[in-house]
């Protein structure tokens, strides 16, 4: 994501994220694959697309182990700060284990927009997560400049979750986050989401409310105020809205 002042950027979206496979039980086959179609790219509250639809998708090896291998893309917008790239591609790996109703996940991954340079536009991070029936909590650390911004190494975000199966193939999806953003004035943000989901023979289709507190007047220095599309117009990417998506994992 960009505004008119900072280049910042972003990865993962708000139903179907490069994470899915990643926080989700490692399925009964070692390979599977995903798809998905959302409305609009949001990651941590923030627009990704300006405002435009993303086509997503990659796949994810398990082992009976625990251990997971995965990769997952997106295109972007460059005006979203990903100047000279309009590709997002993820690589993560972790190890993952269910105890009963408990369940540990830890790992890695590697944000990369290839195109992009000065700045280089990447990220890496480490996480570690937890869950306990419908609740879940992830919290990930940046182990360098977060996004090419400077002096931010070590920013982190609190994942905070929940899902709820319905039944009949509905279900509820809920979700807060927490962003400290190092060295950066007025970085600091929280989002939420508050969504269904239906599947219907493997095809899950989802409509979520999203909103965050990381908007306002640039003018005030604002962090995530308002990113601009190649120059031409501004949109506030923190704002309030709904997503609409369909997913498929194969």
């Amino acid at each position: 994501m960009r505004r008119s002042l900072i280049p910042l950027s972003f990865a993962a979206s708000v139903l179907a994220s490069g994470l899915a496979a990643a926080q989700t039980p490692v399925p009964a086959s070692p390979l599977t694959g995903n798809m998905s179609l959302v409305s609009e790219y949001r990651f941590r509250g923030i627009d990704q697309t300006f405002g435009k639809p993303a086509l997503q998708g990659g796949f994810d090896y398990s082992h009976s182990s625990g251990v997971y291998l995965g990769n997952w893309n997106s295109n972007v917008s460059e005006g979203a700060g990903f100047p000279g790239s309009n590709l997002e591609m993820d690589f993560y790996g972790g190890w993952k284990k269910s105890f009963g109703d408990f369940g540990l996940d830890l790992g890695a991954i590697y944000y990369w927009y290839p195109g992009t340079d000065n700045p280089k536009i990447d990220n890496k991070e480490i996480y570690i997560g937890g869950s306990w029936k419908m609740l879940s909590a992830k919290y990930f650390h940046s182990l360098d400049d977060y996004f090419g911004v400077a002096n931010t190494k070590n920013s982190w975000y609190l994942d905070l979750g929940l899902t709820w199966d319905l039944g009949g193939g509905l279900g509820l999806v809920a979700h807060y986050g927490i962003f400290e953003f190092k060295n950066v004035a007025n970085g600091d943000y929280n989002d939420w989401k508050l969504g269904v989901t239906y599947d219907l023979k493997g095809w899950v289709f989802g409509a979520a409310y999203v909103d965050s507190d990381a908007k306002g007047n640039c003018a005030t220095a604002e962090l995530y105020c308002f990113f601009n599309d190649n120059g031409t117009k501004t949109r506030d990417a923190g704002r309030s809205t709904i997503v609409f998506s369909v997913m498929k994992t194969f």
